[in-house]
C-alpha cells in the first residue's frame, strides 16, 4: 500500500473526465463484443489508454485545465439531469407549467384545484389547474 501512494505521489489521479472516458471504454467494448466487431473492441483500448495517461502524468496543471473544459461543456447536461431529478422528487406535491408570456418554469402545491398564478419574472397573471 505504501509503495502504491509513493508511486501515485506527485501524480494527477482521476476526476470526471477519466471516469466518463473510462465508462466510454468499457461501453465500447461491450457494443464491440455484442456485435462481434474486432474493430470497435481494438478502439475502447484508446480511451483506456488516455485515462492511464492522465492518471499518471505529473502536469497537473493541463489536466485539470482538460478537466475544467469538459465540465463547462457537460454542465447544461448536469443541469438537465438536477433539474429533471428534482422534478421527479417533487411530482407527487406540485404540478410544474409554464408561463404563457416568458415561458419560465412555474410550479404550484397539487391538490389546490383552479388557482390564480401570478408569474414572478413577467408579473403576468393566469389561471391554471392543479
Amino acid at each position: 500500500m505504501n509503495g502504491i501512494k509513493k508511486l501515485m505521489a506527485g501524480r494527477y489521479g482521476s476526476d470526471q473526465l477519466s471516469v466518463f472516458m473510462l465508462a466510454a471504454s468499457i461501453l465500447l467494448t461491450l457494443i464491440g463484443r455484442i456485435a462481434s466487431l474486432s474493430w470497435i473492441i481494438a478502439l475502447s483500448y484508446v480511451p483506456l489508454a488516455i485515462v492511464v495517461y492522465r492518471m499518471f502524468s505529473k502536469d497537473i496543471e493541463k489536466r485539470r485545465l482538460e478537466n475544467y473544459k469538459f465540465a463547462i461543456i457537460l454542465s447544461p447536461v448536469y443541469s438537465k439531469m438536477h433539474k429533471f431529478k428534482n422534478r421527479l422528487a417533487n411530482s407527487k406535491t406540485h404540478k410544474y407549467f409554464k408561463c404563457p408570456d416568458c415561458n419560465a418554469q412555474l410550479r404550484a402545491p397539487k391538490g389546490k384545484s383552479r388557482i390564480i398564478v401570478t408569474c414572478p419574472k413577467c408579473s403576468s397573471k393566469f389561471e391554471k389547474r392543479t
